[in-house]
């Protein structure tokens, strides 16, 4: 099967419906907190609560449907997301639409751990982490299409419009995983005891701390992204829109690149991501100030930020051998705890008297530990390596022996 093919497009589609809901919460931020009567740090608390109910969600999803048919599992987590989009839409006051994204947040790690498993064995192994990627092309092109226009439906009609317009996205991806996804997919039975011992392994857990920790670095800016760009860049309600669609062209842009690098070089690559991520953020506390060179790092941001996102998932699938369909879901919730505390630790800085031109260095300094982590799980693989090149080379000598 070609990388590209109508199953991944499928799943695409429904990555594109799942990333709308969830990052749309950055461009409203401004509204919701006027229209709920609280202030940014508490609105920004939604983007944390749906985070923390993705990692809680994860892998209770990923058990309840491990024996499922995977189609079947998939149709169930998507019509779990068109429900608790829903009661966004309908939701009353604050509570209730935290309520209403913990519902949502639910289906979000299970539906990607599980599709990035199905997108992987739709295509041959060494193009597994460009299928990875262009199924995740879907939550990238939220941030080019989705974000922006639900930004701009929800800053003309309301933000429930721009939920009830996700409703219908969900809708959309459900009929095309009904359609297009292949019916025959079925998990493989593994013992639940076995699996957990595989996510226990070190490198399966240094894999998952450096997608935490990439994430974090991701959300303790982007949280915070739309009064950034308007009171530190001064860019007004339209042109921050438009802000957010070239930062989610980046996005798109980095997930496609990410994905051929993981496949050439997988370490290597996220080590070198990681550098430049660091000082792209830092540079961006610089930027900031002028349209022109703030909207130029975004891109670049944008960019690196999400080509680590293929690498990182392939790379704990890989540790996790026996367990790559728990373990890709346990990274997706990995993931959005590190939205939730990249969420926090921003909303703890501005509330502690950081500006918000000084949020970008947080990122940069969180980006910096990952890159330290990253580095460790590196020599760690080549210490391995090593053992078993001496291996080989005594097992040769005795042989000749």
């Amino acid at each position: 099967m070609p990388v590209l093919s109508l199953p991944i497009l499928a799943l695409a589609v429904a990555s594109f419906g799942i990333g709308t809901t969830e990052f749309v919460i950055m461009g409203l931020l401004p509204e919701l907190a006027t229209d709920l009567h609280v202030g940014i740090p508490s609105a920004g608390l939604l983007v944390s609560g749906y985070a923390l109910s993705v990692a809680v969600g994860a892998p209770l999803l990923a058990v309840a449907t491990g024996r499922l048919p995977r189609k079947a599992a998939l149709l169930l987590l998507i019509g779990i997301f068109i429900v608790g989009n829903l009661f966004c839409a309908l939701a009353p006051g604050y509570w209730t639409l935290m309520a209403a994204r913990v519902v949502t947040a639910f289906c979000h790690g299970a539906f990607f751990g599980t599709g990035a498993v199905v997108a992987s064995a739709l295509v041959a192994p060494n193009r597994r982490a460009q299928a990875v990627s262009l199924m995740f092309s879907g939550l990238t092109l939220a941030n080019v299409l989705g974000v922006p226009l639900g930004t701009a439906l929800g800053n003309a009609l309301g933000w429930r419009a721009t939920f009830w317009a996700v409703v219908a996205i969900g809708l959309l991806a459900a009929a095309a995983l009904a359609l297009w996804l292949p019916a025959g997919l079925k998990a493989e039975p593994v013992a639940l005891r076995r699996e957990l011992r595989a996510l226990a392994g070190r490198q399966v857990l240094l894999a998952m701390l450096v997608s935490a920790l990439a994430s974090a670095s991701l959300f303790s800016v982007f949280t915070y992204i739309a009064p950034l760009l308007q009171h530190v860049t001064g860019l007004s309600q339209d042109w921050t829109t438009a802000a957010l669609l070239l930062f989610g062209v980046g996005l798109t842009v980095g997930n496609l690149i990410g994905g051929r690098m993981a496949d050439w070089r997988l370490m290597p690559s996220v080590i070198g991501l990681f550098v430049a991520l660091a000082a792209v953020l830092a540079g961006f506390s610089v930027t900031a100030a002028r349209a022109t060179p703030a909207l130029l790092t975004l891109f670049a941001w944008g960019a690196l930020a999400f080509a680590l996102v293929s690498p990182l998932q392939i790379r704990v699938v890989n540790e996790a051998r026996d367990a790559p369909n728990l373990a890709s879901t346990v990274n997706q919730g990995v993931f959005n705890i590190g939205n939730a505390a990249g969420a926090w630790i921003g909303g703890v800085a501005i509330g502690a008297g950081v500006g918000y031109a000084e949020i970008p260095l947080i990122g940069a300094a969180v980006a910096l530990v990952a890159l330290g982590f990253a580095l460790w799980s590196y020599r760690l693989d080549r210490q391995a390596a090593r053992r078993e090149a001496m291996l080989g080379q005594a097992a040769l000598g005795q042989a000749a022996d």
